[in-house]
């Protein structure tokens, strides 16, 4: 090996295209964007850097035009469970034994792969499969994917570079060694980014991964396989596969050489899999490290010192973009009696100008979401709360599923303040406003603390400096992202490293050096220079 200390770039956040008309930018994603559509994507599962089909497919439309097959992707069965296992086992100590900074470097071209030549690919398969608009997709495929990936490797050199001090004629180092075993992936459906930074990150560290992205989002999956492959990611590293979720977790989480779970998903399955490795425990090597980020039901408070223009951007913008499928979303919200009149007049003005239907259109702002089961279960919401006489629907409340899964805005106005659509994470488009009296201020900052089970994102909008401190104090263990004077969604890796605790998760702040500490095991290693040839001690002398 050559004796080298290798400098690692400096990060810097990708910056955000405009796709304004007539860019080059906005050229080559629409040239993508028609190439797409004009064949039908195959795609396999990845295991052991080979393409596995099985012709049992399963196609692939977008959400915003049921028409139009863009893909179909292979199903696995129980034997490329056991196959993604065993190869990346087989794989784990070449792999971990790599010098890191080479394994570094493999992540780094695959970000460089992804802010240039890949980035049209990977924002058109993002908009086409996910039903994202051309911002979304950019902020979130592009722009957040790279940005794990570059700002991981520079956690990772801080980490490193994290040793104990020595004494004289002692030398002490931590040696930062990869899990014993193999990392399961468990990624969602509405961020490209997370579906790439769940197995990446825990590879970047030296462990082995198998990944199941979920199946809505299989399209733009392929193409960050495809990037991991270019950018010489090793065979067996990260395996990729399509087989039935229940049946992978099972066999996964029954294995001896299970390390540990990267999990972005409900609350409900994050539980289930807590709970089965629990009684687990006796067939693991090693305690398995459990590191997840699930579900949110987040806030918008706002003090009647709060500027108007800011407080109905943040409500539109945390609510609606990339249709509420976010699990950072303002879903509830909390506005004084005094301002909103003012508050209602700005957003329904908004609302009327909000353009819904196929993201390939740029005028779009709403695309629909992201299957026939969240339809079927965000309007269900809706039509309760239609049916709640405590509840007034101010905007919205309409949907369509003829050419696509498509939901309005809808903003509820309600007098109960625990009704179920405070309560319940829905995500989807969907906001429910609580109009408090000003005079009831601190009772509500209780509210908002203790109606959810959640701990994710919340946001205070207030120009009194005192009240904001008092609301930041009040909300301490309300969320594990706090803004002020701002929308509760957009969390930039490397600003705002990203993470909730209560039932939003383990807190682990995903794009940041605490995230990446979960996946090494820690060995501590003393060398003795002078090292002792007696076994007496001075004390023990004659006087």
């Amino acid at each position: 090996m050559p004796n080298k200390i290798a400098p690692i770039p400096s990060p810097q956040n990708e910056p955000i295209l405009g796709y304004l008309p007539n860019s080059n930018e906005r050229k080559a994603l629409k040239t993508e964007l028609a190439k797409r559509k004009s064949v039908i994507y195959d795609i396999p599962m990845f295991i052991n850097g080979k393409e596995v089909r099985t012709n049992d497919t399963v196609d692939i439309f977008p959400p915003h035009e049921l028409s139009h097959k863009i893909g179909h992707y292979h199903k696995g069965k129980t034997e490329h469970i056991h196959a993604a296992i065993d190869t990346a086992l087989k794989a784990r100590d070449k792999w971990a034994n790599m010098h890191w900074e080479d394994r570094a470097s493999i992540f780094l071209k695959a970000a460089d792969l992804i802010s240039g030549p890949y980035r049209a690919a990977i924002n058109a398969a993002t908009m086409l499969g996910q039903s994202k608009n051309v911002y979304q997709a950019e902020i979130d495929a592009a722009c957040e994917l790279a940005d794990f990936l570059r700002f991981n490797v520079h956690f990772a050199s801080q980490i490193y570079e994290d040793q104990p001090i020595s004494a004289p004629a002692l030398r002490n180092t931590i040696e930062y060694r990869a899990l014993e075993g193999f990392v399961y992936a468990i990624t969602p459906f509405n961020f490209t980014a997370i579906s790439g930074n769940l197995p990446a990150s825990p590879a970047l560290m030296g462990n082995v991964v198998v990944w199941k992205p979920s199946n809505t989002q299989i399209y733009s999956a392929w193409t960050i396989t495809e990037i991991f492959r270019e950018a010489g990611l090793p065979d067996g590293v990260i395996n990729m596969i399509f087989a039935d979720a229940v049946e992978t977790t099972n066999i996964i989480l029954s294995h001896p050489e299970f390390a540990g779970v990267h999990f972005t998903g409900s609350t409900g399955v994050f539980n289930h899999i807590w709970e089965t490795i629990g009684k687990n425990l006796h067939l693991y090597k090693s305690y398995p490290r459990i590191v997840g980020e699930t579900g949110g039901k987040d806030f918008i408070i706002a003090h009647n010192s709060a500027n108007i223009d800011v407080l109905s951007t943040a409500l539109l913008r945390g609510a609606f973009e990339f249709q509420g499928q976010k699990c950072s979303a303002c879903s509830r919200a909390y506005i004084p009696k005094s301002i909103w009149d003012a508050t209602w007049e700005k957003m329904y003005e908004a609302l009327k100008s909000f353009k819904i239907g196929n993201v390939e259109d740029f005028s779009v702002i709403m695309g629909a979401v992201i299957s026939e089961d969240a339809y079927k279960r965000i309007t269900r919401y809706i039509d309760q709360a239609k049916a709640n006489p405590e509840n007034i629907i101010m905007y919205g409340g309409g949907h369509d599923k003829k050419k696509g899964y498509f939901i309005e805005p809808t903003v509820i106005l309600t007098k109960d303040p625990k009704s179920v659509t405070m309560v319940e994470e829905i995500f989807g488009p969907v906001l429910t406003i609580y109009v408090y009296d000003d005079e009831d201020f601190d009772n509500v900052l209780h509210l908002v603390d203790t109606t959810s089970e959640y701990a994710l994102t919340g946001a205070v909008i207030a120009q009194d400096t005192y009240v904001i401190e008092k609301m930041k104090n009040a909300l301490t263990n309300s969320a594990g992202n706090f803004y002020i004077n701002d929308k509760c969604t957009g969390a930039v890796v490397g600003q705002q490293p990203f993470g909730g605790a209560r039932k939003s998760g383990t807190n682990d702040k995903a794009g940041s050096k605490w995230n990446l500490l979960r996946w090494v095991s820690l060995r501590t290693v003393k060398e003795n220079y002078v090292p002792a040839k007696h076994y007496s001690y001075p004390y023990m002398s004659e006087e």
